[in-house]
């Protein structure tokens, strides 16, 4: 199963110098707000705050879910639970802007939770839970045990693979079916990591396998991506394109097509291959140029909401489309084209923070935005605040405050 080591080695390490003499064409040459980064800084102290409310009252052995401002109810969840990473994830995020000790502690005290989820081969979902928090905690204070944690979350995560689909498996269902959704090109990043650090070419094998897959069967002529696609296991062909989390199965949910464009930027990163840079381009271009993206622009939940404009808003997407945009300006192959990546999601930054979106400090349970939408045909998590929201919302700000300078490297 494994190439030779030293030929993986020196061809991650041939990649890594591509991959950093392109991103440095592109330092230097994005000018930034300063009122705008002022106003980050401030946005970090205003979050590291929040997330102190969320320490207080979150009991010890749950993560933090959602939380209802209409009914002032706070929602927890087990480590099982698909975002349990991004707690101790935003938590190191904040640690490495504001460096309060208090952020760290809790987020060493809350990965120790998280630790057994390593061996969770029921989800699809381990790049969310394990490499937004280890790796995150890594990146800032490298241990070996995080790199075992994380080479055996990559290992629990192949387990899913299905070489005759050419994808990894997302949600366990009746034997006939075998579902695959967009969401699960966010968990590749956790494969091309464990290639790096091991030299086993499996784990680079297994996403870009499953990267292609997704772009010759989810995506719909004019870019727009379809969220769950029901393979036949044994042939491999598609036997269902459908939705569970949007409006229609024909319709373009949001936060699906925000996943999309963040995953399609990161297989670029990792590839170089141009096919994954055209694929996050033509995403993007269908997102910014789509009739009913908000000049604000943050989201409507799905663009074919049917009651737009008066249909909910979801800050997720905002803070995901907002956070890739930022990477993706600095591989797009035309300087007009990385421009316009680069000023929306400084507008989304912008939108994000104001009073619209951001909290009040002291409430909403700790939370720092609200306004996302989690499962609305399901009645599940609407206009509330989630824990990705914050998460992504973070990175975003951590990216525009660093553009002109490598980023680091859980952060590309």
């Amino acid at each position: 199963m494994k190439q030779s080591f030293v030929f993986w080695t020196a061809f991650i390490a041939l990649t890594a110098v591509i991959i950093s003499s392109c991103s440095a064409q592109k330092l230097g040459t994005f000018k930034k707000d300063t009122d705008l980064i002022k106003a980050i800084d401030k946005n970090f102290l205003d979050a590291a705050a929040q997330y102190k409310v969320m320490m207080s009252t979150l009991p010890a052995n749950r993560f933090p879910r959602n939380f209802d401002p209409k009914t002032d109810r706070f929602v927890t969840s087990g480590s099982d639970w698909w975002c349990s990473g991004f707690y101790p994830g935003t938590l190191l995020y904040l640690y490495d802007q504001t460096k309060d000790q208090a952020l760290y502690s809790e987020s060493d005290r809350i990965l120790k939770l998280l630790e057994k989820e390593k061996n969770n081969k029921t989800t699809h979902d381990l790049g969310f839970m394990m490499f937004c928090s280890f790796g995150n905690a890594n990146m800032i204070a490298p241990k070996p045990e995080y790199k075992d944690i994380l080479l055996t979350s990559a290992k629990s995560l192949t387990s899913r693979f299905n070489p005759k689909t050419g994808t990894i498996k997302s949600w366990d269902s009746k034997t006939s079916d075998y579902l695959v959704i967009i969401d699960n090109m966010m968990n590749l990043e956790l494969l091309f990591w464990a290639t790096k650090v091991t030299g086993d070419s499996s784990y680079h094998k297994i996403a870009v396998t499953h990267a292609n897959t997704t772009i010759k069967n989810h995506f719909r002529p004019n870019y727009s991506s379809y969220h769950v696609i029901n393979y036949n296991s044994q042939t491999g062909e598609v036997q269902e394109k459908r939705t569970a989390q949007g409006f229609s199965n024909e319709s373009t949910w949001a936060r699906g097509q925000a996943w999309g464009l963040y995953g399609f930027t990161v297989m670029y990163r990792e590839t170089k291959d141009k096919k994954y840079l055209v694929q996050a381009e033509k995403i993007a271009k269908f997102l910014l140029n789509h009739p009913n993206l908000p000049a604000d622009k943050i989201p409507f939940w799905d663009f074919n909401a049917p009651d737009i404009p008066k249909a909910l808003r979801d800050a997720s997407a905002g803070a995901i489309m907002a956070s890739a945009l930022l990477e993706l300006s600095r591989y797009a192959e035309k300087a007009a084209n990385g421009k316009t990546y680069y000023n929306v999601a400084e507008t989304m930054i912008k939108t994000l923070s104001s009073d619209t979106y951001k909290t009040n400090q002291g409430t909403n349970g700790g939370f720092i935005l609200k306004h996302s939408v989690g499962h609305l045909p399901q009645k599940s998590e609407v206009d509330v605040s989630l824990t990705y929201a914050d998460y992504y919302y973070i990175e975003a700000m951590a990216r525009y405050k660093g553009m002109n300078q490598p980023f680091k490297s859980i952060a590309n």
